[in-house]
Formats: C-alpha cells, structure tokens, sequence
C-alpha cells in the first residue's frame, strides 16, 4: 500500500460534538455578560475589554481586533468555556471561514476547512503559545495532537489568511495559535454521557518578584457513542505542560497523548482500527536587553512527534482483515533570535532571523500481512501476523527518513503615517535547503474614517513546504517527486470594520490566487501507478461576516456568516453560519446556546456514486451556576438534539463520514 494513504487520508477531525443538556433551549452562548462581584471566570470580559482585546499573533506589535494588520478572529477563556466544547479545534466551527469536521484518515481527527480549500496538507498552521505543532510528514498538527483540552487554554487566536511573512510554510490559508494559562491555581471534574470522565489540574507559584513556576495537566477518556458501522468513537487522552521563569529566562515543556481507536482509520470502518499520537515539547527563551523601546531575544526549541496507527484496507470473509499504518516519528529542532524597536517616530520595526531542522527519524509499519524474508506488505494468508505487528526497518519507507533545513528572515515595520493611516509592510525569506526558496510579503494599510467606521486593504503571500511523503515515497502504488516545490497562495482582503459602545461587526471581502498546489498525478514508468506533482492552479473568493451585540449588561449576541462564490476545492461547505448568545441571570446563573449552520453538499463522483447530506443545524452551550466565589458547576452540551448527519470525503467509497452525535458533561470547577 502506498505511503499516500497515510497522507492524503490523513487527519480529519475529530470534531467530538457531545451534546446535550436538559433545558439548555432557553438562552444561549459563547460570548458572557459582566456580572459584578461574582468569580471572573464564570461571566465574560465587559464588552469594552471584549473589544479592547491584544492580539499579537498576526503582526508581533500590540494591536486590538480594530487595528490588527490582519483578519482575525479570538475567542477568550470566557468565551471558550460558554461554547460548550471539549477541543480547541471545535472553536474552528465558530470562526468565518473555517470549519472542523472529521474526515477518512483517523475519523475522529480534526479536518479543517479553510476559505474554501478542503484537503490533507497542512494548509493551516496550528501553534500553541507560538511554538508550531505542524510537522514534516504529513504536514497537519492535528494527526499528531488531535485532542487540545479546552480547560487549559486561555485564549485562541485565529488568523484568517495568509501568515506566512511571520510564521513560514503552512501558515497558508490560516494559523491557529492556542495561548494556555500559565497564572491559575484550579482543580477541574468531569463527568458525561458516553462513560466520559475527566480531569484537569492547573498550578502557579509565584516564589518572588524574579521567580515564578507553573504546572497543568488534563486527562480525559470516554467510551463513545455507537454507530450504525459497528463501531465506536472511543479517546482517551492526556497532557501535561510546566514552565519555570527565572528573571530574563523561559523554561517551557509539554507532553500530549492521544488514543483513538476503532470509529474510521484508512476509509474503513473497523473495531480494529488503532490510533496513537504523542507530542513532547522543550523549549526556552532568554531576553536579552529589554528598554521601553528595544527588546531583544532568543529562542531555542526541540520537539518530538509520534504516530502509531493502523486503519482497515480490506475486509475479507475466508481470511483476517487486512489493516495497515505508520509507525513514523519526526523531530523538529529551532533556533530564533528576534529584535523589536520602536522609533522615536512611533514607527515600530520587528525584525528577526530563525534557523530551523526538521527530521524524520523513523518510517515504520504496522500491519496485519507480512513476509519477513522479502520485507514487503503481501496480503496471502501464510502471511498473516496473527494480529497488526509493527516494522520498524521497513525497507519501502527508508526513503521518507529525510532532514529538512531551514533558513529565514523575517521583517515588518508598522507605519502611524498619521492619526487616521497606519501601514504595514513586511516580508519573510524561507531557504529550504535543496528544496525550495521562498520570499512572502504583506501589505496592509489602515484607515480610521472615524470612531465608528474602519478601513483595512491587506495583501499577502504564503507558501506550504511539500512533505516527506509527497518528496520521497516509493512503493509499488505512489512514488514521489523530489523535484516538487512550494505550493503558493496570494491573498487580497478588503476589510470594513465598524464598532460602537453596544455593536462590532466584521465584512471581509478575499480573493485568492492558489499556484502549484501539489496533485497525484499518473505515473509514466514501471515502478508506481501514481506520482506528485505541482499541476492545480486555481482561484476562489467570498465574504465573512461577524458581529457581537451587547444587547443590555445581561444578554449578549454574536454570530457568523460565510459565503464562498467559487465551488470549495473538494466538495466542501460553500455557506455556513452560527449563532452564539449568552444571558446572565440572578447574579449567579448563566445561559449559553449556540447554533452551527451548514449549508446542503451534493457531490456525483466520477464512478456514478451519489451523496448528498442536506443542510443542517447543530445545537450546543452550556449552563453555569455559581456555588460560591471560587466555585461553579457547568452542565455542557454539543450536538443537543442528536442530530445524525454525515459529512464528504472524497476517499471513502460512499463519501459519508458520520458525524459526531450528542454528548452532556457536568463540569465542577474549584478555585484556590
């Protein structure tokens, strides 16, 4: 079987949507009212400071959501913990532009779609605290950490677009960056339907003005629900992050473990279906010099990434079933250093050089068919293992264990031309080393009409580095195309903000020019029926909309609305929506609903195989109640109603992937 399978079926979400919550109907949520005199985390930031929100990510330089060089999207604590959700991947639901859902390759690993692009890639770079997750054989973050614990996190920033000018290859049509806490002293339990149980432990000891240190973990499992395929949707996972700051130094390590077994693995459906991730993470930072106006640091990082899978090629009724995966670890190592000045002028500049190494270490298999004499997959039954066995030294794969390295510089400087006109011009040079060269610039200019009214035009360009799999598989299915280069994105936004002391609203307009995106192509040789190549170029373009209104000090609204005019790059959703609201009652309750839209999908593949899944809401939120000034009890929900739904992918036979179905969780939070 070709190393393809591990590719481009890839990671698909696990767009968990437990739902549920007995009278959850009423009042909605994921946004917060203030509320006076009661625990901070259980109501939201007042609607000013909602506005007033930093935001680094898209520009490196303290900007707000109305000044930000960028589109962006950012969903505090608050906001995070009313939605209702259990992984950091399913706030995607909620942002315009992005959607979460599984797809064929680990089922219930999230798939992103982004501004109209539906593939495997790793066109969105996921980080958390600014540290990539992203990695060098699949590409996606989200096969190697699918599962980001919600109660850990204290805010996530989504940049919609390009990102590449900051944060080099696969900050492609977005970046996600999840900042957890790192100042909180709580203790979290959980208990829901489908046998879920869960907890999450937060620590932070501040030793002197110098010294400080902190310690999470979380750990959640569930059984799963069942599905008409026979099988389950089970997890089982954990986490743990530390860090030690010393006067001018960072210490930071992390650790992730995620079991996923059974549900869809390879487009099959299969109690045998076995999924295993981990990531470990050191790094430190160390600040140089730091003046009102000049920081300088550096930045040194070391991170492991771990799969061991195997998912269900073919069924068979006179022998076992064939199934089959990778056992494949990569490496990635960083170096940074980063300089920010600003001028006497107000002119800001952000300037920094980053070397980068990334490798991959081991290319294993496991399977259920092996002939050990001539070291290939060979499904007959004298070959069958007894069960799936892992090969390390797998002769077909020896090809993928390759060292990228990485060299870039990156600058930006932030213009104040004036009161009103503010401009950014940057750019980044990413040399991988005999791959590919790129440069990504971005443009962005900034009108501030009056209080109210706000004018943005950005452009920018973004790259993704081709992987391993796509460079240098070779087997008797897929060979790959050393001679690839970087697929390319040019984006152009025109973006009218408009605020008042009750109301923000968003409307982007963007087009995209997408070049070279890499496609499985025939291949004209004996060795492989297919091979890579960069030969899909095409265009798309659409409107997001958002909106926040505080409709009194107690009932807030907000809400999205996406329409592409070009047909998603495989067939995706080209219109969604959601609606989120919160309501705060008594002093000490509070009422969150929110609602996900999705329009109809209707796709007749080459074969004649029709599939269609209709459009369909999804209902979600949460109840909160106050016990005391350090405690509170939350009933959560996804998926309320249980709606049954199927979402497209193009790899499996039918095209259905079963969505999530409904799950509740009681959730009791102490503070100390």
């Amino acid at each position: 079987m070709s190393a393809r399978c591990f590719d481009t079926g890839l990671t698909q979400q696990m767009f968990l949507r437990c739902s549920a919550i007995l009278s959850l109907s009423l009042y909605s949520a994921a946004s917060t009212a203030e509320l006076v005199n009661i625990e901070q985390d259980l109501f939201s930031l007042s609607f000013e400071d909602l506005l007033n929100v930093q935001v680094d990510i898209a520009s490196k330089t303290n900007e707000t959501l109305s000044s930000v060089p960028s589109t962006m999207s950012v969903f505090t604590r608050k906001q995070i913990q009313a939605l209702g959700v259990d992984n950091a991947y399913e706030v995607m639901n909620f942002v315009p532009g992005m959607q979460s859902t599984r797809g064929d390759w680990v089922g219930a690993v999230p798939k992103e779609h982004a501004r109209g692009v539906y593939l495997d890639n790793g066109n969105v770079l996921v980080m958390i605290n600014g540290e990539r997750v992203n990695e060098s054989s699949f590409g996606k973050a989200s096969v190697y950490m699918p599962y980001i614990p919600i109660d850990i996190i204290e805010k996530i920033e989504f940049i919609r677009g390009p990102g590449s000018a900051l944060y080099g290859s696969n900050a492609f049509l977005g970046v996600m960056n999840i900042v957890t806490s790192k100042d909180r002293n709580s203790l979290n339990l959980l208990a829901g339907s489908n046998g879920r149980l869960g907890v999450t432990g937060q620590f932070h000891k501040q030793f002197n003005e110098q010294t400080s240190a902190f310690f999470s973990f979380s750990y959640d499992k569930k059984d799963g629900e069942k599905y008409s395929q026979g099988v389950r949707d089970p997890l089982e996972a954990v986490y743990f992050e530390a860090g030690l700051d010393i006067e001018q130094l960072e210490l930071r390590a992390r650790y992730n473990k995620t079991k996923l077994d059974e549900f869809l693995n390879l487009a099959g459906y299969s109690s045998q279906n076995q999924h295993t991730s981990d990531n470990q993470f050191l790094g430190a930072n160390y600040t140089w010099f730091e003046s009102e106006n000049l920081t300088i640091d550096s930045h040194v990082s070391y991170t492991e990434h771990a799969i061991s899978s195997a998912g269900l090629i073919a069924a068979f009724t006179d022998i076992p079933d064939f199934l089959l995966g990778p056992k494949w670890q990569t490496t990635d190592t960083k170096f940074d250093t980063e300089l920010n000045y600003q001028f006497n002028n107000q002119w800001q500049l952000v300037a920094g050089l980053e070397y980068a190494q990334a490798e991959q270490v081991e290319a294993g298999v496991r399977t259920t068919y092996y002939d050990s004499e001539s070291e290939l997959v060979i499904v007959a039954p004298e070959y069958y293992q007894q069960g799936i066995v892992t090969v390390l030294d797998f002769p077909e794969f020896d090809s993928l264990k390759y060292t990228f390295e990485t060299y870039s510089a990156y600058g930006q400087v932030k213009i104040p031309y004036s009161d009103t006109l503010t401009f950014f011009v940057g750019a980044r040079y990413d040399n991988v080393k005999n791959i590919d060269s790129k440069l990504s610039p971005r443009l962005a200019g900034i009108l501030v009409i009056n209080p109210q009214h706000t004018l943005k035009v950005q452009y920018g360009e973004s790259f993704r580095t081709p992987v391993t799999n796509e460079l240098f598989s070779n087997d008797n299915v897929t060979i790959g195309n050393p001679s690839l280069s970087s697929e390319q994105i040019k984006t152009t936004e025109l973006v009218w903000h408009y605020e008042t002391d009750k109301l923000q609203t968003n409307t982007v307009l963007f087009y995209n020019e997408l070049n070279d995106f890499v496609n499985v192509e025939p291949y004209q040789g004996n060795e492989a029926f297919f091979t890579f190549a960069n030969s899909f170029n095409t265009q798309n373009s659409g409107v997001e909309l958002d909106g926040v209104w505080q409709i009194d000090e107690n009932l807030r609204l907000s809400g999205t609305y996406t329409q592409y005019f070009h047909d998603p790059i495989n067939p995706s959703f080209k219109r969604f929506a959601s609606l989120i609201t919160s309501y705060n009652l008594f002093d000490n309750w509070q009422f969150n609903l929110n609602v996900i839209w999705r329009d109809t999908v209707e796709v007749t593949a080459e074969n004649g195989d029709y599939f269609k899944q209709s459009a369909y809401s999804l209902l979600g939120g949460s109840i909160k109640w106050q016990l005391t000034d350090k405690s509170h009890l939350a009933l959560k929900a996804e998926n309320l109603f249980g709606k049954r739904y199927d979402v497209f992918d193009p790899r499996v036979a039918s095209g259905a992937v079963a969505g999530t179905t409904e799950e509740l969780s009681l959730h009791y939070q102490v503070k100390f």
